[in-house]
């Protein structure tokens, strides 16, 4: 595969762009619509059209779903490496995805938890492979890169804002059921413009870059087919009380397994991979950036959980006579992220110009620590809400507007870095590895939200201080390795230059 640098058809950047940004666009609108209902659904009272559950479990059961999402993104960037090629991936994981949504909108509580397992295994088709396929428009000393992501990323906050005001809206006005459907009716549309525009991704990502043998092939498929099965087996079991299910004790399960699954992965490919020098450097840069980006989605995926709740119970959403849909907070991240976008775009490039290219560590330490302080600010508005007071919008508006600098600063930042870094030959599967980390943050996020007992509403600024305290110590350490890790991700672009001139050649 080859990239065109004289590909400028969209705002400057390659016209493949495009496709994947306005497919991302219209699938996260499917996706953020959903998730910001999910808590606000599971906690209300079975009067009311909700589950009816605990505040705890609730919190361990989104972050099993979302979660699961991301860790699912591990075996779907290795389909696209071995069998499929990232362009099918994508598209039948929008297809399975679209599924999820239409069994959602069904009015039954019984198929709720179906809808979310079609959901987590059409988005670990879809989302790190249309992530790595951004990565591949551009040749190894393309400095469009970082700057397309962050175009990338804003198409992801666009779609994010579409998918909270029209599901925020249909849930108050219509019913939860009617904003899942909208959810179905924004991944068709997402879909619909892929096929359409599929020609200007070229032959990017077409095929495996690594095809097994006819026999792994079949071997491959048996195993999924068997994976299926039991999945299907199990939810079938669980329903029908076969097997009993405590969320909170599976959710801290999960979350060292996924911890461990990373470590293993990673050192398989570390030893096992057959990487030179530069490219072992290169992975060491990268596991410290997993590490950020895991304890960074641990704090900001409170926004669908605490903060969520924290909107509903103690947040005064009265704007004259009008009541501000609970979800419609959650918005505000993606607007500060579609207005700020641009800036981070120019920002990274004009540093460039100047030699000025702080590390990828660095970058992504700054983030974390931003993140951090955004949690600050509710451990003074949670001491108001401990008072018994409501308070006002901009505490949560202020948090969330911390939580944009942060996510600009890391999030297209280390998609960029998983894959200007990773070995070449690994790229999808480093995508889904990195993806991963993603799963760690969500459950432990999960968990964390589970700890916000509604009737003990005094323990929550302890626990908001907690949060920030943490992620504000390991973006310290990280800038303090930085002098390393500018090392070692020079020696791994070195790299990928190499890989990039013996694939042409």
């Amino acid at each position: 595969m080859t990239t065109n640098t004289n590909d400028t058809g969209f705002f400057g950047h390659p016209r493949g762009l495009q496709t994947l940004f306005m497919t991302e666009m219209w699938e996260r609108m499917s996706y953020y619509g959903m998730r910001a209902l999910l808590v606000l659904y599971m906690t209300l009272s079975l009067q009311e059209g909700g589950l009816g559950i605990t505040v705890a479990s609730a919190g361990a059961i989104y972050g099993l779903y979302t979660g699961a999402v991301y860790f699912m993104g591990l075996p779907g960037g290795w389909l696209a490496d071995r069998l499929i090629g990232g362009q099918k991936a994508v598209w039948y994981g929008g297809i399975i995805i679209m599924i999820g949504h239409i069994i959602l909108a069904i009015p039954a509580a019984s198929t709720f938890y179906i809808g979310l397992i079609f959901v987590v295994l059409g988005t670990g088709l879809l989302k790190p492979n249309i992530g790595a396929i951004v990565g591949q428009l551009y040749a190894p000393e393309d400095q469009r890169r970082d700057s397309g992501y962050t175009l990338y990323y804003m198409g992801i906050n666009i779609g994010a804002v579409i998918g909270y005001t029209v599901c925020g809206y249909l849930q108050v006005n219509m019913g939860y059921h009617w904003a899942f459907g909208a959810a179905a009716v924004g991944m068709a549309i997402g879909l619909v413009q892929y096929k359409m525009t599929l020609s200007n991704l070229g032959e990017v990502a077409a095929t495996p870059t690594q095809p097994l043998t006819l026999k792994g092939q079949k071997m491959s498929w048996n195993i999924i087919v068997a994976f299926l099965i039991i999945v299907a087996g199990m939810t079938y079991a669980i329903y029908n009380g076969i097997i009993t299910f405590d969320p909170v004790p599976v959710a801290q399960a999960v979350a060292v397994i996924f911890c461990l699954i990373f470590l293993g992965y990673f050192a398989a490919i570390y030893f096992k991979g057959n990487l030179n020098q530069n490219e072992k450097k290169g992975m060491w840069a990268l596991f410290l950036i997993c590490v950020a980006s895991a304890c960074f989605w641990a704090g900001f995926e409170q926004a669908g959980s605490s903060l969520n709740l924290f909107g509903r119970d103690y947040t005064d959403r009265m704007l004259g006579a009008f009541e501000i849909p609970t979800a419609w907070f959650q918005s505000a991240n993606s607007f500060f992220i579609v207005i700020l976008s641009p800036f981070f775009a120019a920002l990274w490039i004009n540093l460039a110009k100047k030699m000025i290219t702080p590390s990828y560590s660095v970058k992504c330490a700054l983030g974390l620590i931003i993140m951090a302080t955004g949690f600050i600010v509710m451990f003074f508005a949670a001491q108001y809400a401990a008072s018994g007071l409501k308070v006002a919008p901009y505490w949560l508006i202020a948090t969330y507007f911390l939580h944009t600098v942060g996510e600009l600063c890391l999030s297209p930042v280390a998609l960029s870095a998983v894959s200007k870094l990773s070995p070449r030959r690994f790229a999808g599967q480093m995508m889904g590895v990195f993806v991963l980390t993603y799963s760690i943050g969500n459950v432990i996020a999960g968990l964390l939200a589970g700890n916000f007992d509604p009737e003990n509403v005094g323990q929550m600024p302890n626990l908001y201080l907690q949060i920030s305290l943490f992620g504000i110590s390991v973006g310290i350490i990280l800038v303090l390795l930085s002098f390393k890790t500018k090392y070692w991700e020079q020696a791994a672009e070195s790299a990928a230059q190499d890989a990039e001139k013996t694939a042409q050649a």
